[in-house]
This record gives structure tokens, sequence and C-alpha cells, in this order.
């Protein structure tokens, strides 16, 4: 494939295009809006466009105006300029041809410039995410070493709060019954001992 440096100077660069679409140079003065010996002078290489006459004859000839701008050295060959300046002097393709690869070319390079700038933004969230858990995670141990430390004061507890030792207490008077008080007597041993008083009495 051509680069800019092969490809002949913007008058050559204008000739050839009008000569591959064959149109005559007073066509090409009319359409672009200029007079017929300033275009021929500007083929030959003794004057040189405006950016504005650039962009009429480009939008004249239906090329793109950047390759056009590129072949004039108003713009470096960067952001793929030099492939639709190649693309327009391809003595192989029609201007129609031409048109349609110029078109779909610089769709794709807006289309991964979209994509491209997408990616960034989600990359961009999903740094900020990680940053997240990253203090979240850096949080759980301290909330871990205080419950431990509370274990460690008041024992082991129930889902509720209660310590562990004060439920098993509970359960196992519950189950024992309760205790008599010191010193006190139940009603069956005063029974006892008033029946056995009566046998000895007897």
């Amino acid at each position: 494939m051509a680069t800019p440096k092969d490809l002949p100077d913007v008058g050559g660069f204008i000739r050839d295009l009008r000569r591959n679409a064959k149109i005559s140079l007073r066509q090409l003065a009319e359409q672009a809006g200029v007079s017929n010996p300033y275009l021929s002078q500007i083929e030959r290489g003794l004057r040189k466009p405006s950016a504005e006459v650039l962009q009429q004859l480009a939008s004249a000839l239906r090329v793109s105006t950047p390759a056009m701008y590129l072949r004039a050295g108003l713009l470096d060959d960067k952001e793929g300029h030099g492939v639709l300046a190649a693309i327009a002097v391809d003595a192989d393709l029609t201007m129609a041809q031409k048109q349609s690869l110029s078109q779909i070319y610089e769709t794709f390079r807006r289309e991964n410039t979209r994509l491209a700038e997408a990616q960034a933004e989600a990359d961009a969230a999903q740094a900020g995410a990680g940053a997240a858990q990253a203090d979240q995670a850096a949080d759980q141990p301290a909330s871990q070493a205080a419950d431990l430390a509370n274990v460690a004061a008041t024992g082991p507890t129930t889902m509720g709060g209660t310590p562990t030792e004060a439920v098993l207490e509970s359960v196992a008077v519950t189950e024992a019954g309760t205790a008599p008080a010191p010193g006190s007597t139940s009603i069956p041993q005063k029974k006892k001992a008033a029946e056995a008083a009566e046998e000895e009495t007897s």
C-alpha cells in the first residue's frame, strides 16, 4: 500500500483524482466553485490552495477532506489519514468504491474509539469497586478481634447475647428440681417423723 511520502503533491493528487473520475478541468472548477485557470495552476503546482478550496475540491471529487488536507501538508500522517489518502489515489478503485471504503474505515475508527472509551470507564469503575472491597476486608479483622475480646471477658454467649454459663445453670436447675432451702424440712419427712413417734408411744 502506498504511503503519503510515495503519493504525488496535492496538485498531482487532485489531477489524478479528476482523471480517475473522468471529469474535465472545467467541470471540476465549476463544481468546486473556483476558476478554471486557478485550478489549472493548482494541478501544476504553481498555486497552493487554501483549506476552504481543498474542502470544496474534496467534496466535488467525493473524497475524504482529511485525505485532501494530508496531501496538502495541513495534517500529519496520524489517526489513519494516510490510509484515506492511499484509498483516494488507488487507480484500481472506482470513485464509488473509494467513497465507500473511506466511510467504512472512518466508521470503524469511530467505533473503536467509542469502545476504547467505554472499556476505560469500565476499568475505572472496577478499580473503584476493588478499592471498596479492600477497605471492607481491612475493617473485618478489627471487628473479629473485638468479638474475640468480648468472648474472653464474658465467656461464650448465645445468639441472643446471654452468657452460655447462665443458660447451662438454668437448664440444670430445671432438670434437678429446686433444691430445698437450708434447714427446711419437706412435708413428707414431717409426716414420717410423726408416724414414727406414734409407733414409739403405742
